[in-house]
């Protein structure tokens, strides 16, 4: 009965916060988003220069604190690494690419389509395609190996690179970038926002909540326990929404987004697509990370580097819409995921469907 009270205590918790978030600074339908506010920290370590999307967001390291502490308090916190690193980096590459042509997360395409933005139910239909798209592969045998216990430092590596976020972002040295204008420059306090980071952190790792988790064991088992966290952000958002004034339904005039049906369903795709492959949402990514799985830091830092590529060659898109160079990444995302879900179909199973 508590496993199922904490996920629905969780998506409580993170659509209210995620809303008031935005009443106190955070851009509009992005109290929360994982891609977007590892976008903004890529540019704040300039590794990209595109000046309206560069901010240390201090939730990201929150949550991979909260993740941290809990999980050491709980005698959860294990090491451990070597599941196919260098190919969960990849995916996590092509996943943040996909995001940032949608323009959000799971968790944000949510938060979207409870503000009243239908262009977020187009993604939300590719997130739930891509889905089952990976689900047929992981029924084939796909797998990216099981991982090991390693030594314990190398759990500590991530952690302690949120904490170093947090003194840049407080001590602000010149070599971190900070917008002066565009989404980058909107932020609620950053005490709120670490707390806030801190608290989803420390709940997500208790119940365990995931998008591609909870749709995945949707389509699978018809079991909901995962998906339910997501209706009850959906709905607690929907409220606040209503409450601050924050609700507009529509396709057209919503913010940091756009209308291009096609490319908001394919963005989502491959993310969804990605994700399963990966076991678990970009959220649920720097959840794992903080409590020691080390392959799980390593996603982080594609979909990071992700983030950069994408605003240094003009692939993530805009309110004006999708870039070319965008769609065409995209594109090759799905390819090259396909490619490597192929690849890592497990021997064992392939031979015994050959002694059949």
């Amino acid at each position: 009965m508590f496993r199922n009270k904490s996920v629905l205590i969780t998506g409580g918790v993170i659509g209210a916060l995620s809303v008031i978030l935005t009443v106190f600074g955070n851009p509009a339908n992005m109290g929360i988003c994982v891609a977007c506010f590892i976008r903004d920290i890529a540019g704040a370590l300039g590794l990209h220069r595109a000046e309206v999307v560069q901010y240390l967001r201090p939730e990201i390291p929150g949550f991979i604190l909260g993740a941290f502490i809990i999980s050491v308090f709980a005698g959860e916190f294990r090491t451990r690494g070597g599941s196919a690193p260098l190919t969960r980096f990849f995916i996590g590459f092509f996943v943040m690419i996909g995001a940032l042509v949608f323009l959000g997360c799971p968790l944000r395409m949510v938060l979207r389509l409870a503000s009243g933005d239908l262009n977020a139910l187009v993604g939300f239909l590719g997130f739930a395609v891509g889905i089952y798209a990976g689900l047929q592969w992981l029924k084939k045998g796909f797998s990216l190996g099981r991982s090991y216990k390693i030594e314990k430092g190398n759990g500590y590596i991530l952690p302690l690179f949120a904490v170093a976020l947090i003194i840049f972002a407080l001590i602000s040295p010149s070599f971190i970038f900070h917008s002066t204008k565009g989404p980058g420059s909107m932020s609620a306090p950053f005490i709120l926002s670490l707390g806030v980071g801190l608290l989803v952190g420390i709940l997500a790792q208790r119940s365990r909540i995931c998008m591609a988790g909870g749709l995945r064991d949707v389509f699978l088992m018809k079991d909901f326990h995962l998906f339910s966290g997501f209706i009850t952000i959906f709905a607690v958002a929907l409220v606040f929404n209503f409450i601050f004034g924050n609700f507009r339904l529509g396709f057209t005039g919503q913010p940091i987004a756009h209308s291009d049906g096609l490319w908001n369903f394919l963005g989502m795709f491959l993310a969804g697509y990605g994700s399963v492959l990966l076991g678990g949402c970009p959220l649920r990514q720097c959840i794992l990370a903080g409590e020691g799985d080390t392959d799980a830091a390593v996603t982080f830092l594609g979909m990071l580097l992700g983030a950069a590529f994408s605003h240094n060659f003009g692939l993530a898109s805009s309110a004006e819409g999708v870039t070319a160079g965008g769609q065409v990444s995209v594109i090759i995302g799905i390819i090259l995921l396909t490619g490597l879900a192929y690849l890592n179909i497990a021997k064992s199973f392939s031979s015994n469907k050959k002694r059949r």
